[in-house]
């Protein structure tokens, strides 16, 4: 089958691979601006912090906790990019396949940046705020609500509809 013939695919529509890949890319890219909302604003809070009278307060544990959060609050921002740093070295090399699949998997892992950072965040908060116990338990149960809701929802879900 030629690009140029349209062709019903999975999904339904009838348009040709070129525009599903335009419209895959479009859409990952929406996602990626979400998750990079939700990282800058961590990010932001996080690098505030040392600023703060408080933060000279702080135990080795949650001095090694806020680095880490630092660490993968930078890694999770540079795999959020990675997609349109991968599109400008493909760009026009009618590559775009190999964009789209690319750039699925590596905001899959910055799904995982953003769990990771948003429960290493929330665990020094309360570390900080209501003791070690509060922050370690705040940690874990954050730790498998998001397992669930970001890895077994969506599972589950592509199960079901595979079932169908």
């Amino acid at each position: 089958m030629s690009d140029v013939e349209d062709f019903t695919g999975s999904t339904g529509r009838k348009e040709t691979r070129e525009e599903q890949l335009d419209r895959n890319w479009a859409e990952l890219l929406q996602e990626l601006r979400v998750l990079q909302t939700g990282v800058q604003i961590l990010a932001g809070f996080l690098l505030t912090l040392p600023f703060q009278q408080r933060f000279e307060d702080l135990d080795d544990f949650q001095v090694k906790l806020y680095l880490a959060n630092v660490v993968i609050a930078t890694l999770t921002t540079a795999l959020i990019l990675l997609p349109v740093s991968v599109h400008r070295r493909l760009f026009r090399q009618r590559l775009k396949e190999m964009l789209v699949s690319s750039a699925d998997s590596i905001t899959k892992v910055a799904l995982g940046g953003v769990g990771m950072l948003s429960v290493g965040t929330a665990s020094l908060v309360f570390d900080v705020t209501a003791g070690r116990t509060a922050g370690l338990t705040t940690g874990a149960i954050l730790l498998a609500i998001l397992l669930v809701l970001l890895v077994f929802v969506p599972f589950r879900l592509n199960r079901r509809a595979q079932g169908q």
